[in-house]
């Protein structure tokens, strides 16, 4: 049986586009409005999502997204309005893929097995733990053998200084996609976007994986680049989280705003 990201990625690849995922925090800045922001993206023409559970501590993000994180909190949402949001989305959009991004923390207070099995039940197609590395996903916790028990695809990420030693097991063990970091550092949209050529050849070349660059990524010919290098789509976050923030006032600006700019986003895909 193939995936929900397996089918998006092949009809893809049959117009010959590449895939635009945006990201956003979930319940940021509240519940009603997360729900508004998300149809937003989908209307804008998002070809999967990615969705960040908020957490206290993401030490993987920029401070865009810790301000997205922060707000979502102190509107009072928990992990269960998190689920709430995507079963809700997965009602009216049975196709497109939905990834989440979660660190561990809240996974371990959930439950590993419960965790993944609500995944599971909202419609969600992968789970990608940024503060796991990819031997502990398979040898501690057992989050990669819950994660198959309920059909959720476990997402690695790739860094850009991996040998080819470690992408062979990134590769190994991540499923839907893997994501390929473009440069060091934290999200956001102050940094340069790089271009891992070699990362992303090693996955296409040697595994026939997909791979999906972020970091950095915020304009359409970032989105561009990043398919002229072999990337099979693009990931972008904090500029998302950037229109959220500035429009904080008006909300019916905001999601004029963020669709327009998934549209603008996706028009790059197009080669």
């Amino acid at each position: 049986m193939t995936t929900r990201f397996e089918n998006r990625f092949a009809k893809l690849a049959a117009k010959n586009e590449g895939a635009f995922l945006p990201y956003v925090t979930l319940c940021d800045p509240d519940f009603d409005t997360s729900l508004k922001i998300l149809k937003a993206l989908l209307k804008g023409g998002a070809d999967a999502l990615e969705l960040g559970f908020p957490f206290s501590d993401p030490c993987a993000d920029g401070p865009v997204i810790q301000h997205s994180d922060k707000r979502a909190l102190e509107s009072g949402a928990t992990t269960d309005d998190f689920f709430k949001l995507i079963s809700m989305i997965r009602k009216e959009d049975d196709e497109t893929p939905i990834g989440i991004l979660v660190y561990s923390n809240v996974v371990i207070a959930r439950g590993v097995d419960k965790f993944f099995k609500d995944a599971a039940d909202a419609g969600i197609d992968g789970v990608l733990i940024p503060d796991i590395p990819c031997n502990m996903l398979h040898t501690s916790g057992d989050f990669e053998a819950t994660a198959k028990k309920y059909g959720v695809d476990t997402v690695l990420i790739a860094p850009p200084n991996a040998s080819d030693a470690v992408l062979d097991e990134i590769v190994k063990h991540s499923k839907g996609y893997t994501y390929v970091l473009s440069r060091f550092g934290i999200t956001g949209t102050e940094n340069a976007f790089g271009k891992p050529v070699r990362i992303i050849n090693h996955i296409l070349n040697n595994h026939g994986a997909t791979p999906v660059l972020g970091f950095g990524i915020s304009t359409p010919e970032h989105v561009k680049q990043a398919l002229e290098t072999g990337a099979k789509g693009a990931i972008a976050g904090s500029a998302c989280e950037k229109i959220i923030q500035d429009n904080l006032d008006n909300v019916p600006v905001m999601l004029e705003k963020i669709q327009a700019y998934v549209s603008s986003m996706k028009a790059a895909t197009r080669k």
